[in-house]
């Protein structure tokens, strides 16, 4: 069972892609979003694809899950404010709440950062993915990956984001 994290950035209109690419290499997928990033992607068709509800939220005390648990997890878009939040263990949304767990959990876990060449320059983004990889998190980031971009151009670099990176690096780690 693989969880696809979509946070809200230009690339998670696209994460339809990554679900039928994770599909074909026969994984089972259930999408969660940030709720920022549920603005950005077509839940409808997600839900189709998958057979499972696209969540957000947190659910309802007492109710049962409608998610089965996740045997690894890829953050794709993973946002500044996700690696950020993340590293320091904050569970304010679904997304963190998941991911936070998935490193208590040692569960394999591949994030793959989009952002704007000066959100990145922040000193606190770059210890915060020296800090996820330490804690055994593989964060797909660097000039061999994907560029970075000035503020405000991200979308016109949409069709070099590297899903299918993300899917060889679960791969490549123990489940």
């Amino acid at each position: 069972m693989l969880y696809v994290i979509a946070c809200g950035a230009p690339p998670a209109r696209h994460v339809s892609v990554l679900v039928e690419m994770a599909q074909a290499r026969g994984w089972t997928v259930c999408v969660v979003t940030t709720p920022s990033g549920r603005k950005f992607i077509n839940a409808d068709h997600v839900e189709r694809m998958t057979k499972y509800p696209v969540r957000s939220e947190y659910k309802a005390l007492g109710t049962a899950d409608v998610l089965p648990p996740p045997s690894a997890l890829i953050v794709a878009p993973a946002t500044v404010n996700t690696v950020n939040k993340w590293a320091l263990g904050i569970c304010d949304t679904l997304a963190l709440g998941l991911l936070v767990e998935g490193v208590g959990k040692n569960l394999p876990i591949v994030a793959l950062p989009f952002t704007n060449r000066d959100h990145a320059a922040h000193p606190a983004f770059g210890a915060n993915i020296a800090n996820l990889r330490e804690w055994g998190v593989k964060v797909l980031f660097g000039p061999e990956v994907y560029p970075l971009h000035a503020p405000g151009t991200g979308s016109e670099y949409l069709h070099l984001f590297p899903w299918g990176m993300t899917l060889d690096a679960i791969d490549e780690m123990e489940i």
